[in-house]
């Protein structure tokens, strides 16, 4: 990735970061989560699997479907262990490029892991919602109720529902991870979810959106951004019930972080008041970088995954 022309920490030391707190919620905030959060599990998501006759590592690779709200279909992929019964549930997300093929680096072998792509995203597409970032994060930004961001926190929450239909003898043995874009929606979905006992968010969005209007940045954010110097109140009277800091505040489960000190992509600042608003047991990894290469890359990789596996150890 090139070098943004703009300075990708913000000014903002370690300690201020930590420091940050997440903006006013609106005071129905909770109440629309959790009306959501109910009405979206009425949906039955009937999953499907195929077998795709391929194995990597200790697992077997399936494609996998189901139904969402407003009739989508979402579909991703499953990996389940050859030799096994998994013991373990994860559902993993993806960042707003999207996913090509699943995350084979985990360490969670005994585990059952379905990785879902949201609705408009890789395996999902579906016209006229774009699976380019910059205009998949304006999809019905004008209708709070219809947001996009609404839409891919309910298939998460039916990503879990489906796990449980295939294998219901795993409830209170999931975990979910995000990344990015998947961090911020995995945020929003974990704030009323009671069915994930463990969760993870890497460089997660959608965190203090006030502040995000106002840094420079990349990717979704800057497109967002544009939108907002056409239409404040438009955007703000959305946002402000999709900001995953305000989300964080309502998590009651295990948390591990894994936030970067610079990222020209999602600004520190906003990951930082996601971590800084759970009130939940907490873990918390500080990368050198967001979003970009950088010299400790791979060390600080194999930190954060040998963290991941001792973290999510207590699902067995």
């Amino acid at each position: 990735m090139a070098t943004p022309p703009f300075d990708a920490s913000y000014g903002y030391t370690l300690n201020q970061l930590k420091k940050v707190t997440a903006p006013p919620a609106p005071s129905d905030f909770s109440q629309f989560w959790q009306n959501c959060y109910h009405k979206t599990l009425m949906t039955q998501p009937r999953p499907s699997i195929t077998d795709t006759g391929r194995c990597h590592k200790n697992w077997r690779i399936f494609t996998i479907s189901f139904h969402s709200t407003q009739n989508y279909l979402i579909s991703g992929w499953l990996l389940l262990p050859i030799d096994s019964a998994p013991k373990r549930g994860f559902v993993i997300g993806h960042g707003y490029a999207g996913r090509d093929e699943p995350d084979f680096d985990l360490p969670f072998s005994d585990s059952a892991l379905f990785f879902p792509c949201c609705r408009g995203i890789s395996l999902s597409q579906h016209p006229p919602i774009s699976p380019d970032p910059i205009w998949h994060v304006l999809h019905d930004i004008d209708k709070k109720d219809h947001y996009i961001i609404r839409g891919c926190v309910e298939d998460t929450w039916l990503a879990i529902s489906s796990l449980l239909v295939l294998f219901p003898y795993l409830s209170g043995k999931l975990g979910y991870l995000g990344i990015s874009f998947s961090g911020g929606v995995g945020a929003l979905a974990m704030a009323f979810e009671q069915r994930v006992s463990k969760a993870h968010f890497n460089v997660p969005s959608f965190g203090h959106h006030r502040l995000r209007l106002k840094l420079p940045t990349w990717g979704s954010g800057d497109a967002v951004q544009r939108f907002f110097k056409q239409h404040p109140k438009m955007t703000l009277r959305t946002l402000r019930y999709y900001d995953a800091a305000n989300a964080a505040e309502y998590i009651n489960m295990p948390v591990h972080c894994a936030l970067a000190k610079d990222d020209p992509v999602v600004a520190p600042p906003g990951q930082f008041a996601i971590y800084n608003a759970l009130h939940c047991e907490k873990q918390l990894l500080v990368l050198d970088k967001g979003h970009s290469e950088y010299k400790n890359q791979a060390k600080q990789k194999k930190l954060l995954l040998n963290q991941l596996d001792k973290f999510f150890a207590e699902l067995e």
